[in-house]
């Protein structure tokens, strides 16, 4: 009998979710020489809205995980992508800055939500010979709305305004919502786990009924909890750097035009992007060939933590070609490593608890970062960019080397009752 390919319907369609999330959160960063000409917003008051983004951000990673741990991935992602849009659709009629640092927090407040919903859907989607390669897919989009977003705003801009790069996207994620909710999640009591029964199963015999949830409190209460926070609050500052300083380093130290800038910028997100699924597929790839589980995550990201330590020579090349190369090499391996630690949190705390750590651990990063990019900057103003550089290289194998000592084997905490299973166990 075949699979259920609905689940990669599903699938592609988170993929678009990820990528609608950084293509929104990226058009105000291209616009905003457009809305400053026209407003005459201040640097100050421009940062002041960035940081109203990721204090929501940092805030719905985790509420946001913990809702949609409740009330399931359907309903969940759904809501997540609506309030964004509606957010994001917005920014394109706003007239002031109390309107824009409004529309930033609840953009954020949606967005916080997203990867969360991601992780969980693969889980409910996708057993564990199959789970990272669509992890991979689904958080990949991400790369390519980052690529995809300074062209689209600024034909956008060009031809019908600036506020059309806002309202275009805006639309589109409101369609997403209606594609999604369309889509046939086979329901009862409104819940969104499979249950099978005993006789030889049809599509039609699944029933959704409420899934295996666990307390906040005993999610706390885990060490392996701790550890994924951990290394998202050591890890998201690097990303952070190369998302919000490349343009600004290649300008101020390689003295590459604002034009080139544009050509350059976005060969490290399509990089990411391949790797988020390369990443995927290897471990995935391994499980299939007897690889326990936990193992197959580990090499792949032990490997990713290995090139990591190539990213110093962005400094130490005279080669603008070369740099950005380290650069595309940094995001190839975070791409490797993020889909497998997502994936790895998923084996580890099943559908119950899934996104919940997928958001605490998010949040921790938001945070970090937040206290961190000021310190950036000081390092950069006062001294230069090579800690950076270096520090980008070497966390990435410290946090590894913490990750295999302290959860020695990667193995499922929480029992689910042994009645319930996941969509990707149904044949058709």
């Amino acid at each position: 009998m075949k699979k259920n390919f609905v689940r990669w319907w599903v699938v592609f369609l988170v993929f678009i979710a990820t990528g609608l999330s950084f293509l929104d959160r990226q058009v105000l960063s291209i616009a905003v020489i457009r809305i400053q000409e026209e407003f005459g917003f201040s640097d100050v008051e421009y940062g002041w809205v960035n940081t109203s983004f990721l204090l929501s951000y940092a805030l719905m990673f985790t509420v946001g995980g913990w809702l949609i741990d409740r009330i399931g991935a359907r309903k969940g992602l759904g809501i997540a992508v609506g309030v964004w849009s509606v957010a994001n659709a917005l920014h394109g009629v706003m007239t002031s800055l109390p309107q824009l640092l409004t529309f930033r927090f609840f953009l954020g407040m949606g967005e916080g939500a997203c990867f969360p919903g991601a992780a969980r859907t693969v889980h409910e989607w996708f057993d564990e010979k199959e789970r990272a390669f669509a992890n991979g897919i689904a958080i990949g989009g991400s790369a390519i709305g980052a690529v995809i977003a300074p062209p689209l705003t600024i034909w956008l801009s060009n031809i019908y305004g600036w506020r059309s790069g806002f309202v275009v996207p805006g639309v589109i994620g409101a369609i997403w919502v209606i594609v999604w909710l369309m889509l046939p999640w086979k329901r009862a009591a409104g819940n969104d786990t499979v249950v099978l029964q005993q006789k030889p199963m049809t599509h039609d015999d699944v029933v959704f009924q409420d899934a295996f949830k666990i307390t906040f409190a005993k999610i706390l209460k885990r060490r392996e909890t701790w550890v994924f926070i951990l290394m998202r609050f050591l890890l998201d500052p690097v990303m952070y750097f190369m998302m919000f300083w490349i343009p600004k380093y290649l300008s101020d130290v390689r003295q590459v035009s604002f034009e080139q800038i544009g050509q350059l910028f976005w060969i490290p997100f399509l990089s990411l992007g391949i790797a988020n699924i390369l990443g995927g597929f290897f471990s995935d790839h391994l499980v299939k060939n007897e690889v326990s589980t936990g193992r197959a995550r580990k090499i792949v990201m032990g490997c990713a933590a290995a090139l990591t330590l190539a990213v110093p020579l962005t400094e130490f090349t005279s080669s603008v070609g070369i740099a950005v190369a380290c650069m595309a090499l940094y995001m190839f391996a975070h791409g490797c490593w993020i889909t497998n630690y997502i994936t790895a949190i998923s084996d580890v705390f099943g559908p119950g608890a899934t996104s919940t750590v997928v958001g605490l651990s998010g949040t921790a990063g938001a945070i970090s970062s937040l206290i961190l990019n000021p310190m950036i900057g000081k390092i950069v103003q006062e001294y230069s960019y090579k800690p950076l550089w270096i520090a980008s290289g070497l966390l990435y194998p410290v946090a590894f080397i913490a990750f295999i000592v302290l959860i020695p084997r990667l193995r499922p905490l929480f029992d689910r009752p042994a009645a319930v299973v996941t969509p990707a166990e149904v044949t058709d």
